[in-house]
């Protein structure tokens, strides 16, 4: 089969401006509490999308771990590619693919650090090994081989085997404060409901797009 010949029709329903909460984020957790309900794989993941010094965007895949009427939060090592270009510019643009439900949800937003305090709340609720490894990962650094980083996770292991990991200095969060979120369902025939909430000044604006 010719690649432009793999397509699928989208038959879940449609959405509606009377189906739609006033708040975006209200709409998101419960859009969200549906993608857990029907057992998505990992319904939490999200593309961030960042941009280099020269223009040049990069998206990654990363999880959702927090969500509340502020933003949304995700962690990462603090010298990571995408941390060092938040670093040179705050917008980010996030994306959540629920294909199975036939929905996507984009948002545009500012990021922010997070304060010690939630860093240090978060990463104490971490399985040890996620632990071990934000100190043993120089995230997007180059490594000679995969046994370098195998080497360091486990010296690290052998070295607090019996004690509490500390919160490592080049690790924590960033909260993306939303500007505009757009809730995406399929239609028939191509003819998809798209609706974006804007932020003007302390209130949200719905339009309808045309998909």
């Amino acid at each position: 089969m010719e690649l432009e010949d793999i397509r699928r029709e989208y038959c879940k329903g449609g959405l509606r401006r009377k189906d739609l909460l006033a708040d975006p984020v209200d709409q998101f957790n419960l859009w969200l509490q549906q993608a857990i309900d029907a057992k998505l794989t990992d319904p939490t993941a999200m593309t961030v999308a960042t941009v280099d010094e020269t223009g040049q965007p990069f998206q990654r895949i990363v999880l959702l771990k927090d969500v509340d009427q502020r933003g949304f939060v995700f962690y990462t090592n603090l010298g990571s590619r995408k941390a060092q270009h938040i670093e040179h510019n705050a917008k980010v643009s996030l994306h959540f693919p629920w294909h199975p439900i036939e929905r996507q949800v984009h948002i545009t937003g500012v990021a922010e650090k997070l304060s010690a305090a939630e860093n240090m709340k978060y990463f104490s609720s971490r399985p040890k090994g996620s632990q071990l490894a934000a100190i043993a990962s120089k995230q997007s650094s180059r490594i000679s081989a995969r046994g370098v980083l195998e080497g360091k996770f486990l010296e690290l292991k052998q070295k607090f085997a019996a004690g509490e990991i500390p919160v490592p200095s080049f690790w924590g969060g960033f909260r993306i404060k939303p500007e505009s979120i757009e809730f995406w369902q399929g239609g028939e025939h191509r003819l998809h409901d798209r609706f974006l909430f804007s932020k003007q000044q302390q209130a949200w604006q719905i339009d309808r797009l045309a998909p």
